[in-house]
């Protein structure tokens, strides 16, 4: 039976930036967007895993235990973010008829557009992650921590609601609103352009 300082000793800090630093990097830009931020949350991920170095049980690859410990750093972000202003319901216009025989139905000028493109393309898919970064980033803050945490970080509903402290209920609406507004932002600056 190997021992903790088997494990500690099977981490190589001096080599964590050169063998992970690039993949850290990629993997916290494209659930940030911001490439301080992605530094900054990279950087607290080696500082975090030398300061528990002591708790590294051997029971994943070092790889796959600095990855945890951003996930988690990039569940910290979202909390934090999400304690800015809120949206509230009166700025959010609903794409749907509020009343009528055709209550609950899209309003056909708010309808989906046909999404049946060339995906492809590598240039295609290039331009649609600029886009999909950019409607991310117009998404009001606890938004935005709500759809990168559900389906980014494929955190469960119940996680998410304990990270940013909200009701099942407040989360669903907040999913709802975010997928509507990314919605209608990638069918403006991508399916329109």
């Amino acid at each position: 039976m190997s021992s903790t300082s088997d494990h500690i000793a099977s981490l190589d800090p001096k080599h964590w930036v050169d063998n992970y630093g690039d993949y850290l990097y990629n993997y916290a830009y494209s659930r940030v967007n911001y490439s301080e931020v992605a530094e900054d949350l990279v950087q607290e991920t080696f500082v975090a895993a030398w300061k528990s170095r002591e708790g590294f049980q051997g029971r994943s690859a070092e790889k796959t235990w600095l990855i945890s410990i951003l996930k988690r750093k990039i569940i910290d972000h979202y909390r934090k973010a999400s304690n800015r202003k809120e949206v509230t319901a009166s700025q959010f216009t609903s794409p749907f008829e509020e009343d009528g025989p055709f209550e609950g139905h899209w309003i056909m000028e708010k309808a989906p557009k046909d999404w049946h493109l060339q995906m492809e393309e590598p240039m295609r898919q290039e331009e649609f992650r600029k886009i999909l970064a950019d409607c991310l980033a117009d998404l009001p803050p606890k938004w935005h921590s709500v759809f990168v945490l559900k389906f980014m970080e494929e955190a469960k509903s119940e996680e998410v609601c304990k990270e940013l402290g909200c009701t099942p209920s407040n989360l669903w609406v907040m999913i709802h609103r975010a997928k509507l507004k990314m919605r209608a932002c990638i069918e403006t600056n991508w399916l329109s352009a």
